[in-house]
Formats: C-alpha cells, structure tokens, sequence
C-alpha cells in the first residue's frame, strides 16, 4: 500500500511523511561531506571536492557567492544547488535596489527556504535534492544556517551534511568551543573533513571559505589551503 505513495510529492501517507522529500533527504547523505563552523569573530565552510582523475577540478567549484557578504555550500545535487544560488542572488539583488542596502543573513536563508518549500507542495515538480550550509555576516555577527530539502532551516554553531555527517557531528561536538576564532574554526574543519576522508587530502580535493569581521566572504585558493594542511601535517 505505500507505494501509492511513494511517486507522489503532494499526498502524505498514512503516517504523515512526504516520502519523496525522505528521497531527497537520501540524495544529500549520498553527496560529499560538507560541512561549517561559526566562529567568535567569522565562520568557515569545508567540503570534499573529488571528481574523476581526468575532470579539470578548476572548472567547478562546490561553495558559492551569494552576495558579498553570505556565501553557501551543499551537499546532493549539484546542478539543483546552481538553480538555488541562482536564484538567492536574484533576490538579494531585488533587496538591495528596493531599500538601497545589502540583504540580512537571515532574509536570503528566508528566500531560499521559500522556494526549496514550494517544491514539496507543487504538482509536476520534485523537491530539492541538496540540503545548504549559508554562512554569512552582517549588523547581527557571524551567522550561520542550514537548509533541507523540506525548506526547513536553523541557525546553527557547527553542522555537517552529506555522507559522513553523522561522524563529522560527533567530532565536531567534541572540539566545538564558542571562544573558537576564525583561524582556529579553519584548523577544526580541516580535522573533521580528515576523519572521514578517503585517500590523501591534498589543496585540489578539498574547499574552504571563510568570512570575517571585514564582512567580506571568499574561498582560499589552493596554495591558501595548502599552507592550512601543511600547518597540520
């Protein structure tokens, strides 16, 4: 009887649960591990990067801009979290030119949230299949949020998603501290990325950004995060 109900995105089964949205839920534990930690004074995001030896890993990057001050990572699908950030930026560009100033943290996590949650209860369409990690920072602090699947979305300390998740929470439960600075919370995430890794971790198969107090988000480059693995052996 509960197949019926597993091809269908608007009705619930009898015990309450879409079950195309715990489908997407399974796409974002396939994905890679991502995962972000806020600091006292930043946040950093982290995420596997691996692709087959012959892909030019340049040519495509995991973490992406959202506007100037907010930047987001996702762990499923990839070309579902390229029609997100897309339109996250439409709407942070529609914030500004009505109120002439940036969009808050928390207004684009709102917006993106809206659309992942209208695509559980449309016909014709299916839900996301990512889950984001949004790290920001604006007149509040260091923000960071998570969004599933659903459109549900929290504020979290330190999150993890994708394939190891669960490990990568457990560490990150151990080692978290709300005195962590931002140079600190990059040494964290790169430990708990290693816990789970599989095979060397080298500058090409791994992506950081970070945002400060400059309130200015961007990704390391390779030597950047070289410099980070080599500090840590």
């Amino acid at each position: 009887m509960g197949e019926q109900y597993s091809f269908s995105l608007t009705t619930f089964s009898p015990s309450g649960k879409l079950v195309q949205i715990e489908y997407a839920l399974h796409a974002v534990s396939a994905g890679a591990t991502a995962l972000a930690i806020k600091a006292k004074n930043g946040v950093v995001i982290a995420t596997e990067k691996k692709f087959p030896t012959l892909m030019d890993e340049t040519s495509i990057s995991k973490i992406g801009l959202l506007t100037p001050h907010t930047g987001m990572v996702y762990a499923g699908m990839g070309p579902d979290s390229r029609v997100l950030l897309r339109s996250g930026r439409k709407k942070a560009e529609e914030y500004f030119r009505f109120y002439k100033d940036p969009i808050p943290v928390v207004g684009v996590v709102k917006e993106l949230a809206s659309v992942m949650q209208e695509f559980t209860q449309s016909g014709g369409v299916r839900p996301f299949g990512v889950s984001l990690l949004i790290a920001g920072y604006d007149e509040k602090g260091p923000q960071l949020y998570q969004v599933d699947p659903s459109g549900s979305y929290w504020a979290w300390k330190a999150s993890a998603i994708g394939k190891n998740m669960i490990n990568a929470k457990t560490f990150l439960e151990k080692r978290y501290s709300e005195d962590l600075d931002l140079e600190d919370a990059i040494h964290t995430a790169i430990l708990t990325l290693k816990e789970g890794f599989e095979g060397l971790m080298t500058e090409h198969n791994i992506e950081i950004g970070i945002i400060g107090n400059d309130r200015q988000f961007r990704v390391l480059t390779p030597p950047q995060v070289k410099d980070y693995l080599t500090v840590l052996g």
